[in-house]
């Protein structure tokens, strides 16, 4: 249901096409923010503006590649230059490949660090400045991972461990200032960032939901399938909705409220490949 809780406030968000981003987009969209859609599929971002603007809302969607320094700062930019002022900045755009460090392509690494860790710096930053000068009382939200609250969790969750110094740092540097850092880490969570797992491994998760799915790797599971697993599997996988709401409740609290980890899972933990 539309609320007014983000009523006269501009919200970015990255890696909103799908899963976590687009649910936390659309969260704030329908709580009465002016929120910028950034993605690299633009028809379901398209989507979601049209959900948040036929309730009563504002959404931008821009196209963007978060690897691209200059790129993320465009983002930033076009949101101020559009409504004046930026007031939340979610820095959820994130990928893994699970491969070995042993078996891992160094492309591979490449991408998980330029989209996990520089664009969420980048992102930061520009943010801070924007906040900074219309004098907001800014919230940046950094979505990490549970795989950061383990040593042994590979590339990836090397580059979530690498958000969470990041978010702590960050909130020392803005201690003076009237913005908050926030650091959400969810666990396994029924979206379609298993693309680049092994394709048998997505499959046997399928089957315990009772779905049969042909898939190669890099292939994303239709928004049905999705459904099904977060509805079927909920012990073992949470649903997007729930880490929006958590990050929902992070940014509406007052200034004085410092909310600064929230880790969001489902009842039971699943071991993943690294």
């Amino acid at each position: 249901m539309p609320s007014h809780l983000l009523e006269g406030k501009t919200a970015i968000v990255t890696g909103a096409s799908s899963g976590i981003g687009r649910a936390i987009a659309e969260h704030m969209g329908l709580a009465g923010a002016h929120v910028f859609l950034s993605g690299r599929t633009e028809s379901s971002m398209v989507e979601s503006k049209t959900l948040i603007t036929q309730a009563g809302g504002q959404a931008t969607v821009i196209t963007a590649d978060v690897r691209d320094v200059a790129q993320v700062r465009g983002l930033i930019a076009s949101a101020v230059a559009e409504t004046n002022r930026l007031d939340i900045m979610v820095n959820n755009a994130g990928l893994s490949y699970p491969a070995s460090i042993l078996e891992g392509e160094p492309e591979e690494w490449r991408s998980m660090l330029e989209t996990n860790i520089l664009a969420l710096l980048v992102g930061c930053q520009a943010a801070v400045k924007a906040m900074r000068a219309c004098q907001s009382e800014g919230h940046i939200v950094n979505i990490s991972s549970v795989a950061a609250q383990r040593r042994n969790s590979g590339v990836y969750g090397s580059t979530k461990h690498a958000v969470n110094s990041i978010s702590s740092t960050l909130r020392d540097e803005l201690e003076e200032d009237t913005i908050r850092v926030t650091n959400v880490m969810p666990g396994a969570i029924a979206t379609n960032f298993a693309r680049n797992f092994d394709p048998e491994f997505v499959q046997t998760m399928a089957k315990m939901a009772g779905m049969e799915i042909e898939l190669s790797k890099g292939d994303r599971l239709p928004p049905e399938a999705l459904e099904t697993l977060a509805g079927k599997m909920k012990s073992l996988l949470g649903n997007p909705n729930d880490v929006a709401k958590a990050v929902m409740y992070a940014v509406t609290q007052p200034i004085e409220v410092n909310i600064a980890d929230i880790v969001v899972r489902p009842p039971k933990s699943m071991t993943v490949p690294h």
